[in-house]
């Protein structure tokens, strides 16, 4: 097993070392960060492994804070006809006392760059480029050890990244990388450790290494994210609440269904913070609109005439008897209450279970209380929003994602999927369910459809045709 590769993060004081470093580790709880200066004052380190075997050790430094001042004492401190390279210099610096005094800040970045085998330089790229960041690289030089420019802070407005890219070619320092810690690019990791492997040729294998290991974590947990979300919308789609045709009764039941829908759905989104090692103060759902419940009739449905032994095109009934009772119009059928009990005969004893009830709620005149298919559409496309949110946000990220109602458009016209269209003639599947739930092979079945219909449309640009 070869050492891992060592990588000192090094750079001006707060321009975004530790939240670089939180984002790579996809760890929150990294140092610490913070808007004040020279937050960092030690070197700390984290080690990246695929499979058990560490291939890259990253180690966060503090800030430079007057490497103006450190480059004019080491000129100074040149000696006639001597020729001492970088390293060297840097050696006799560190050796002496001011390596434990004025300049000790500097002094603990210097000795872990000459311990590794290249540096990763932040920068805060909405930074004017000024002397003393000129005067930074010309010190990290002295080491003798490749240098990557990392240009942070580039997703928003106010950055100056051609100025930089400008500046850092007129120093020889070509190879650089966009990559912003709080809104990293998807690819933005690839592009980093590839721009690192040009440099480092020993490195190359590792670097893919990680490369590959990261992109299949990423399928994973879209994968996984899909899941979670189809557990989420067939709980939704299957849950109904039987209730008493009387107004009081009806709006009580309602409350009650909004609020389980709505902390079903936190549910969803913390899972979903879980899977992306974000903590449960990352993102909120926001109120639900128009979850007034509905009265449906999927009781008399094609998919459960189906499961009660009834072909719907023919109109018959499996072990059904002639008989008058009560008729139900269903689809332009008439199905009468013998043919009815024959179904359920035909249907067998745990039909007879999962239906009776339901009938003799019918029958009294009972409401049954649903999600309305426009929820379910809207649940889908607000976790569907979260689960690319958090793909492309970065572990130093502070301010909460906010899960409110897509525009109308957006989500009122969006075809229900088959999975849930069925999910509503079978009320055992939600975990929501009054009575007994039950997570059979039907139900998981219904589970990977929906997932899989839920990962190719999360792979169309929004406002693709679907």
């Amino acid at each position: 097993m070869t050492s891992p590769l060592k990588l000192a993060v090094v750079g001006h004081t707060n321009v975004g070392k530790t939240s670089l470093l939180r984002t790579l580790t996809r760890d929150v709880g990294f140092g610490e960060v913070s808007p004040r200066a020279s937050t960092t004052r030690h070197v700390e380190g984290a080690r990246l492994s695929v499979d058990g075997e560490a291939l890259l050790e990253l180690y966060d430094t503090p800030g430079l804070e007057d490497a103006i001042a450190l480059l004019d004492y080491l000129e100074r401190q040149e000696r006639p006809g001597e020729r001492l390279d970088g390293p060297a210099r840097l050696s006799r610096f560190l050796d002496g006392s001011e390596a434990r005094q004025r300049f000790e800040q500097e002094a603990k970045v210097l000795r872990q760059l000459l311990a590794s085998d290249a540096g990763l330089y932040v920068i805060d790229a909405r930074e004017p480029v000024l002397a003393k960041y000129r005067d930074e690289l010309a010190v990290l030089s002295l080491s003798g050890r490749p240098l990557l420019p990392v240009l942070n802070f580039v997703a928003g407005r106010q950055h100056r990244e051609d100025d930089w890219n400008t500046a850092l070619s007129r120093l020889g320092l070509h190879a650089r990388v966009a990559f912003d810690s709080v809104a990293p690019p998807l690819d933005g990791e690839r592009r980093l450790y590839q721009s690192l492997a040009l440099l480092l040729d020993k490195a190359q294998a590792p670097l893919q290494r990680l490369i590959d290991d990261h992109e299949a974590q990423r399928q994973k947990r879209r994968q996984a994210g899909a899941r979670l979300i189809a557990e989420l919308l067939l709980d939704c789609a299957a849950c109904r609440r039987s209730v008493a045709a009387q107004p009081s009764i009806e709006q009580e039941a309602i409350q009650q269904l909004r609020a389980a829908i709505r902390q079903r759905e936190q549910r969803c989104v913390e899972a979903l913070l879980r899977l992306h090692a974000f903590g449960p103060e990352d993102a909120q759902a926001g109120d639900l609109p128009l979850l007034d419940g509905r009265w449906g009739d999927d009781l008399f449905n094609p998919e459960t005439l189906k499961q009660l032994g009834v072909k719907v095109g023919g109109g018959m009934a499996a072990g059904a008897a002639t008989g008058a009772g009560i008729d139900l119009l269903v689809g332009g059928i008439t199905l009468g209450a013998a043919a009815l009990i024959g179904a359920l005969a035909g249907g067998g004893l745990q039909t007879a279970r999962n239906y009776g009830t339901r009938l003799l709620g019918k029958f009294r005149g009972e409401h049954e209380l649903t999600v309305d298919d426009a929820v379910l559409r809207l649940l889908a496309l607000r976790q569907g929003q979260l689960l690319d949110a958090l793909a492309s946000r970065g572990h130093a990220a502070t301010a909460t994602l906010r899960l409110d109602a897509p525009s109308d458009a957006q989500w009122r016209d969006e075809p229900l999927p088959e999975p849930l269209r069925k999910a509503r003639a079978h009320p055992q599947w939600s975990s929501l369910a009054q009575g007994s739930f039950r997570d059979g092979a039907e139900r998981q079945d219904a589970l990977e459809q929906l997932a899989s219909q839920l990962l190719a449309r999360l792979a169309r640009p929004q406002g693709a045709p679907r």
